[in-house]
Protein backbone atom coordinates (compact mmCIF):
# COMPACT_ATOMS: atom_id res chain seq x y z
CA UNK A 1 0.00 0.00 0.00
CA UNK A 2 3.24 2.51 0.46
CA UNK A 3 3.92 1.99 -2.77
CA UNK A 4 0.43 2.11 -4.32
CA UNK A 5 0.75 5.98 -2.34
CA UNK A 6 4.13 6.72 -3.28
CA UNK A 7 3.26 6.20 -7.09
CA UNK A 8 -0.10 8.59 -6.79
CA UNK A 9 1.65 10.78 -4.93
CA UNK A 10 4.18 11.75 -7.72
CA UNK A 11 1.75 11.11 -10.36
CA UNK A 12 -1.45 12.77 -9.47
CA UNK A 13 -0.13 16.62 -8.96
CA UNK A 14 1.98 16.47 -12.09
CA UNK A 15 -1.36 15.20 -13.79
CA UNK A 16 -3.48 17.66 -12.50
CA UNK A 17 -1.12 20.45 -13.11
CA UNK A 18 -0.55 19.02 -16.84
CA UNK A 19 -3.97 19.08 -16.91
CA UNK A 20 -4.81 22.30 -15.89
CA UNK A 21 -1.82 24.16 -18.68
CA UNK A 22 -2.71 21.81 -21.57
CA UNK A 23 -6.59 23.22 -20.93
CA UNK A 24 -5.85 26.65 -20.44
CA UNK A 25 -3.81 26.41 -23.74
CA UNK A 26 -6.42 25.21 -25.65
CA UNK A 27 -9.08 27.89 -24.56
CA UNK A 28 -6.58 30.96 -24.82
CA UNK A 29 -5.87 30.11 -28.26
CA UNK A 30 -9.31 29.67 -29.01
CA UNK A 31 -10.19 32.86 -27.47
CA UNK A 32 -7.10 34.68 -29.20
CA UNK A 33 -8.19 33.96 -32.98
CA UNK A 34 -11.68 35.14 -32.16
CA UNK A 35 -10.35 38.15 -30.10
CA UNK A 36 -10.38 40.54 -32.84
CA UNK A 37 -13.74 39.71 -34.42
CA UNK A 38 -14.94 40.08 -31.08
CA UNK A 39 -14.09 43.52 -30.22
CA UNK A 40 -15.65 44.06 -34.17
CA UNK A 41 -19.00 42.93 -32.80
CA UNK A 42 -18.67 44.56 -29.36
CA UNK A 43 -18.87 41.55 -27.94
CA UNK A 44 -20.04 41.60 -23.83
CA UNK A 45 -16.90 40.55 -21.52
CA UNK A 46 -19.10 38.39 -20.03
CA UNK A 47 -20.38 36.52 -22.98
CA UNK A 48 -16.87 36.28 -23.70
CA UNK A 49 -16.05 34.52 -20.24
CA UNK A 50 -19.25 32.32 -20.75
CA UNK A 51 -17.80 30.75 -23.66
CA UNK A 52 -14.65 30.01 -22.26
CA UNK A 53 -16.28 28.38 -19.60
CA UNK A 54 -18.33 26.46 -22.06
CA UNK A 55 -15.43 25.39 -23.56
CA UNK A 56 -13.95 24.61 -20.44
CA UNK A 57 -15.20 20.80 -20.62
CA UNK A 58 -14.12 19.77 -24.09
CA UNK A 59 -10.51 21.39 -23.65
CA UNK A 60 -10.55 19.29 -20.35
CA UNK A 61 -11.43 15.94 -22.44
CA UNK A 62 -8.80 16.87 -24.96
CA UNK A 63 -5.86 17.57 -21.98
CA UNK A 64 -6.34 14.22 -20.20
CA UNK A 65 -4.88 11.70 -22.40
CA UNK A 66 -1.65 14.27 -22.96
CA UNK A 67 -1.69 15.12 -18.87
CA UNK A 68 -1.72 11.85 -18.60
CA UNK A 69 0.78 10.76 -20.92
CA UNK A 70 2.87 13.57 -19.48
CA UNK A 71 3.01 12.75 -16.06
CA UNK A 72 3.39 9.05 -16.18
CA UNK A 73 6.20 9.47 -18.86
CA UNK A 74 8.17 11.79 -16.41
CA UNK A 75 7.29 10.45 -13.26
CA UNK A 76 8.43 7.08 -14.43
CA UNK A 77 11.59 8.58 -16.41
CA UNK A 78 12.45 10.65 -13.33
CA UNK A 79 12.56 7.50 -11.01
CA UNK A 80 14.31 5.42 -13.39
CA UNK A 81 17.78 8.45 -13.91
CA UNK A 82 17.40 8.87 -10.16
CA UNK A 83 18.12 4.56 -9.91
CA UNK A 84 14.79 4.67 -7.73
CA UNK A 85 13.45 1.76 -9.97
CA UNK A 86 16.74 -0.14 -9.61
CA UNK A 87 15.63 -0.24 -6.18
CA UNK A 88 12.62 -1.67 -6.55
CA UNK A 89 13.63 -4.25 -8.77
CA UNK A 90 16.33 -5.81 -6.53
CA UNK A 91 13.61 -5.57 -3.61
CA UNK A 92 11.27 -7.90 -5.79
CA UNK A 93 9.42 -5.64 -7.28
CA UNK A 94 8.18 -6.33 -10.62
CA UNK A 95 7.79 -2.75 -13.48
CA UNK A 96 4.26 -4.22 -13.78
CA UNK A 97 3.13 -4.73 -9.90
CA UNK A 98 4.32 -1.38 -9.38
CA UNK A 99 2.78 0.35 -11.94
CA UNK A 100 -0.51 -1.83 -11.67
CA UNK A 101 -2.74 0.65 -9.77
CA UNK A 102 -1.67 3.66 -12.51
CA UNK A 103 -3.35 1.55 -15.25
CA UNK A 104 -6.31 0.48 -13.29
CA UNK A 105 -6.53 4.23 -12.95
CA UNK A 106 -6.05 4.75 -16.62
CA UNK A 107 -9.09 2.12 -17.24
CA UNK A 108 -11.59 4.04 -15.14
CA UNK A 109 -10.34 7.31 -16.49
CA UNK A 110 -11.10 5.51 -19.84
CA UNK A 111 -14.54 4.95 -18.69
CA UNK A 112 -14.77 8.20 -17.41
CA UNK A 113 -13.97 10.23 -20.17
CA UNK A 114 -16.86 8.75 -22.54
CA UNK A 115 -19.34 9.47 -19.98
CA UNK A 116 -17.91 12.52 -19.42
CA UNK A 117 -17.96 13.84 -22.99
CA UNK A 118 -21.90 11.98 -23.34
CA UNK A 119 -22.96 13.78 -20.56
CA UNK A 120 -21.26 17.13 -20.26
CA UNK A 121 -19.07 17.66 -23.17
CA UNK A 122 -21.33 17.31 -26.22
CA UNK A 123 -24.03 19.40 -24.75
CA UNK A 124 -21.80 22.39 -23.40
CA UNK A 125 -19.41 22.07 -26.98
CA UNK A 126 -22.70 22.95 -28.96
CA UNK A 127 -23.86 25.28 -26.70
CA UNK A 128 -20.50 27.20 -26.72
CA UNK A 129 -20.71 26.85 -30.55
CA UNK A 130 -24.07 28.71 -30.72
CA UNK A 131 -23.51 31.62 -28.15
CA UNK A 132 -19.93 31.87 -29.96
CA UNK A 133 -21.62 31.86 -33.41
CA UNK A 134 -23.73 34.35 -32.16
CA UNK A 135 -20.96 36.96 -30.74
CA UNK A 136 -19.12 36.15 -34.28
CA UNK A 137 -22.02 37.13 -36.29
CA UNK A 138 -22.75 33.94 -37.84
CA UNK A 139 -26.20 32.59 -37.96
CA UNK A 140 -27.49 29.03 -37.87
CA UNK A 141 -30.17 27.94 -39.26
CA UNK A 142 -32.27 24.63 -39.23
CA UNK A 143 -35.26 25.37 -40.84
CA UNK A 144 -35.51 23.40 -44.15
CA UNK A 145 -37.62 23.48 -47.42
CA UNK A 146 -38.56 20.69 -49.78
CA UNK A 147 -37.97 17.96 -47.90
CA UNK A 148 -37.91 13.90 -48.76
CA UNK A 149 -37.51 11.50 -45.69
CA UNK A 150 -37.05 7.56 -46.34
CA UNK A 151 -37.94 5.50 -43.76
CA UNK A 152 -38.37 1.55 -42.18
CA UNK A 153 -36.26 0.46 -45.54
CA UNK A 154 -38.17 3.00 -47.78
CA UNK A 155 -41.26 1.61 -47.27
CA UNK A 156 -42.54 4.99 -45.90
CA UNK A 157 -42.04 8.30 -47.73
CA UNK A 158 -42.00 11.12 -45.88
CA UNK A 159 -42.08 14.42 -48.29
CA UNK A 160 -42.62 17.98 -46.48
CA UNK A 161 -42.70 21.59 -48.03
CA UNK A 162 -41.27 23.00 -44.75
CA UNK A 163 -39.94 21.77 -41.36
CA UNK A 164 -39.91 24.65 -38.88
CA UNK A 165 -37.08 24.16 -35.78
CA UNK A 166 -38.84 26.23 -33.42
CA UNK A 167 -41.95 24.63 -33.47
CA UNK A 168 -41.14 21.54 -34.91
CA UNK A 169 -43.55 21.64 -37.20
CA UNK A 170 -43.70 20.02 -40.68
CA UNK A 171 -46.10 21.77 -43.52
CA UNK A 172 -47.65 20.20 -46.33
CA UNK A 173 -47.39 16.93 -44.88
CA UNK A 174 -47.27 13.98 -47.82
CA UNK A 175 -46.87 10.07 -46.08
CA UNK A 176 -46.72 7.59 -48.37
CA UNK A 177 -46.86 3.96 -47.50
CA UNK A 178 -45.42 0.88 -49.90
CA UNK A 179 -45.53 -2.30 -49.54
CA UNK A 180 -42.31 -4.95 -49.38
CA UNK A 181 -42.26 -4.64 -52.86
CA UNK A 182 -42.47 -1.06 -52.93
CA UNK A 183 -45.49 -1.19 -54.32
CA UNK A 184 -47.89 1.78 -53.58
CA UNK A 185 -50.62 0.63 -50.57
CA UNK A 186 -51.68 4.58 -49.21
CA UNK A 187 -50.93 7.75 -48.46
CA UNK A 188 -51.84 10.07 -45.79
CA UNK A 189 -52.03 14.54 -46.50
CA UNK A 190 -52.41 16.21 -43.57
CA UNK A 191 -51.56 20.48 -43.56
CA UNK A 192 -49.34 20.40 -40.89
CA UNK A 193 -47.62 17.41 -38.46
CA UNK A 194 -46.11 18.67 -34.97
CA UNK A 195 -43.81 16.56 -33.69
CA UNK A 196 -44.76 15.12 -29.95
CA UNK A 197 -42.25 14.72 -27.36
CA UNK A 198 -44.00 12.43 -24.95
CA UNK A 199 -45.49 10.00 -27.55
CA UNK A 200 -42.78 10.27 -30.16
CA UNK A 201 -45.28 10.50 -32.95
CA UNK A 202 -46.22 13.26 -35.29
CA UNK A 203 -49.34 14.35 -34.45
CA UNK A 204 -51.25 15.23 -37.64
CA UNK A 205 -53.79 18.34 -38.27
CA UNK A 206 -56.87 16.93 -40.26
CA UNK A 207 -55.00 13.91 -41.88
CA UNK A 208 -56.73 12.55 -45.31
CA UNK A 209 -55.88 9.36 -46.51
CA UNK A 210 -55.91 7.32 -49.69
CA UNK A 211 -55.68 3.97 -50.83
CA UNK A 212 -55.05 2.58 -54.19
CA UNK A 213 -58.47 0.55 -55.68
CA UNK A 214 -58.29 0.02 -59.12
CA UNK A 215 -56.00 1.86 -60.02
CA UNK A 216 -57.36 5.21 -58.40
CA UNK A 217 -57.08 7.00 -55.26
CA UNK A 218 -59.97 6.66 -52.87
CA UNK A 219 -60.59 8.31 -49.89
CA UNK A 220 -60.43 6.15 -46.40
CA UNK A 221 -61.14 6.51 -42.75
CA UNK A 222 -57.38 7.04 -41.35
CA UNK A 223 -55.98 4.24 -40.18
CA UNK A 224 -54.72 4.30 -36.35
CA UNK A 225 -52.01 1.73 -37.09
CA UNK A 226 -50.66 3.84 -39.98
CA UNK A 227 -50.79 6.72 -37.70
CA UNK A 228 -48.48 4.49 -35.22
CA UNK A 229 -45.75 4.38 -37.80
CA UNK A 230 -45.49 7.91 -38.44
CA UNK A 231 -42.52 8.23 -35.98
CA UNK A 232 -39.40 9.46 -37.54
CA UNK A 233 -37.66 11.76 -34.93
CA UNK A 234 -38.15 15.64 -35.36
CA UNK A 235 -33.90 15.82 -35.77
CA UNK A 236 -34.35 13.74 -39.32
CA UNK A 237 -35.87 16.91 -40.87
CA UNK A 238 -33.69 19.44 -40.05
CA UNK A 239 -30.85 21.15 -42.41
CA UNK A 240 -28.40 20.31 -40.97
CA UNK A 241 -26.47 16.92 -41.73
CA UNK A 242 -26.01 15.17 -38.27
CA UNK A 243 -22.59 14.62 -36.98
CA UNK A 244 -22.09 11.53 -35.10
CA UNK A 245 -19.00 12.92 -33.77
CA UNK A 246 -20.99 15.56 -32.11
CA UNK A 247 -23.64 14.55 -30.31
CA UNK A 248 -24.21 12.23 -27.83
CA UNK A 249 -24.38 8.43 -28.10
CA UNK A 250 -27.93 8.42 -27.59
CA UNK A 251 -28.57 10.50 -30.58
CA UNK A 252 -26.28 9.25 -32.81
CA UNK A 253 -27.84 5.75 -32.47
CA UNK A 254 -31.10 7.63 -33.58
CA UNK A 255 -29.63 8.64 -36.74
CA UNK A 256 -27.71 5.64 -37.57
CA UNK A 257 -31.33 3.57 -37.09
CA UNK A 258 -33.15 6.25 -39.50
CA UNK A 259 -30.05 5.37 -41.86
CA UNK A 260 -30.62 1.55 -41.72
CA UNK A 261 -34.47 2.07 -41.91
CA UNK A 262 -33.81 4.55 -44.70
CA UNK A 263 -31.28 1.91 -46.66
CA UNK A 264 -28.67 4.42 -47.30
CA UNK A 265 -25.67 3.64 -46.43
CA UNK A 266 -24.31 4.62 -42.78
CA UNK A 267 -20.93 2.42 -42.11
CA UNK A 268 -19.26 5.51 -41.62
CA UNK A 269 -21.34 6.69 -39.43
CA UNK A 270 -21.55 3.24 -37.21
CA UNK A 271 -17.44 3.76 -37.31
CA UNK A 272 -18.21 6.86 -35.69
CA UNK A 273 -20.40 5.44 -33.21
CA UNK A 274 -18.12 2.65 -32.13
CA UNK A 275 -15.62 4.92 -32.21
CA UNK A 276 -17.02 7.08 -28.76
CA UNK A 277 -16.62 4.01 -26.99
CA UNK A 278 -13.01 3.04 -28.33
CA UNK A 279 -11.52 6.54 -27.99
CA UNK A 280 -11.41 6.82 -24.69
CA UNK A 281 -8.88 4.14 -24.09
CA UNK A 282 -6.24 6.08 -25.07
CA UNK A 283 -5.60 7.14 -21.87
CA UNK A 284 -5.42 3.66 -21.22
CA UNK A 285 -3.25 3.33 -24.17
CA UNK A 286 -0.58 6.05 -23.48
CA UNK A 287 -0.17 5.09 -19.52
CA UNK A 288 0.34 1.66 -20.59
CA UNK A 289 3.19 2.62 -23.58
CA UNK A 290 4.44 4.73 -21.05
CA UNK A 291 4.90 1.86 -18.41
CA UNK A 292 6.44 -0.66 -21.46
CA UNK A 293 8.72 2.32 -22.53
CA UNK A 294 10.39 2.58 -19.00
CA UNK A 295 13.75 2.10 -18.75
CA UNK A 296 15.08 2.20 -23.01
CA UNK A 297 17.85 4.09 -22.56
CA UNK A 298 20.17 5.87 -19.78
CA UNK A 299 20.92 8.57 -21.72
CA UNK A 300 18.06 11.78 -22.15
CA UNK A 301 15.56 9.19 -20.79
CA UNK A 302 12.81 11.91 -20.31
CA UNK A 303 13.22 12.88 -23.75
CA UNK A 304 13.66 9.74 -24.98
CA UNK A 305 10.33 8.23 -23.29
CA UNK A 306 8.14 11.48 -24.16
CA UNK A 307 9.58 11.07 -27.88
CA UNK A 308 8.68 7.67 -28.01
CA UNK A 309 5.29 8.16 -26.45
CA UNK A 310 4.09 10.83 -28.28
CA UNK A 311 5.08 9.19 -32.05
CA UNK A 312 3.05 5.94 -30.27
CA UNK A 313 -0.08 8.46 -29.89
CA UNK A 314 0.62 9.85 -33.44
CA UNK A 315 0.92 6.49 -34.90
CA UNK A 316 -2.42 5.44 -33.23
CA UNK A 317 -4.02 8.60 -34.28
CA UNK A 318 -3.22 8.08 -37.93
CA UNK A 319 -4.04 4.24 -37.69
CA UNK A 320 -7.21 5.07 -36.12
CA UNK A 321 -8.26 7.24 -39.47
CA UNK A 322 -6.69 4.34 -41.71
CA UNK A 323 -8.81 1.91 -40.49
CA UNK A 324 -11.76 4.75 -40.08
CA UNK A 325 -11.58 4.79 -43.71
CA UNK A 326 -11.39 1.47 -44.31
CA UNK A 327 -14.45 0.81 -42.84
CA UNK A 328 -15.76 3.93 -44.20
CA UNK A 329 -15.61 1.87 -47.80
CA UNK A 330 -16.65 -1.50 -46.32
CA UNK A 331 -13.14 -3.46 -46.49
CA UNK A 332 -13.51 -3.91 -42.60
CA UNK A 333 -16.14 -3.81 -40.59
CA UNK A 334 -17.41 -0.23 -38.69
CA UNK A 335 -16.44 -2.06 -35.09
CA UNK A 336 -13.38 -3.15 -36.30
CA UNK A 337 -12.55 0.10 -37.84
CA UNK A 338 -13.08 1.75 -34.43
CA UNK A 339 -11.55 -0.65 -32.06
CA UNK A 340 -9.03 -2.06 -34.18
CA UNK A 341 -6.04 0.08 -33.52
CA UNK A 342 -7.29 -0.41 -29.36
CA UNK A 343 -6.34 -4.13 -29.86
CA UNK A 344 -3.19 -3.27 -31.59
CA UNK A 345 -1.63 -1.25 -29.27
CA UNK A 346 -2.43 -2.52 -26.48
CA UNK A 347 -1.14 -6.31 -28.06
CA UNK A 348 1.88 -4.10 -29.01
CA UNK A 349 2.17 -2.46 -24.97
CA UNK A 350 2.10 -5.75 -23.76
CA UNK A 351 4.85 -6.67 -25.48
CA UNK A 352 6.77 -3.93 -24.97
CA UNK A 353 6.08 -4.47 -20.62
CA UNK A 354 7.25 -7.92 -21.14
CA UNK A 355 10.74 -7.34 -22.27
CA UNK A 356 11.23 -4.24 -20.05
CA UNK A 357 13.79 -3.89 -17.62
CA UNK A 358 12.67 -5.21 -14.41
Amino acid sequence: MKLVGYIFKKIIPFFIGSLVFFSLVLNLVDLFMNLTTYLQNSAKMSDVFKVMALYTPKTIWYAIPVGMLFSTSFVLSDMYANNELEALFASGVSLFKFTLPVLILSVFLSFGLYHFENRLVVWTYEKKVDLQNQLLGKSKNENNTDIIVLSQNSTIIYKAKKYTENSKKLTGVYIVFRTEEKQLRSIIYAKNAVWNEDSQLWNLNSPVQYVMENNELKVVPVSKDDLSLINEPYTIFRKSIVDVQSVSAKEAKVYIEHLKKAGLPYNEQLSEYYKKFAFPFIVFLVVFLSIGLTGKTKKNVLIVSLASCIGASVAFYVMMMVTMVLSKHGYITPFMGAWFPVFFFTAGSAVLLKYSRT
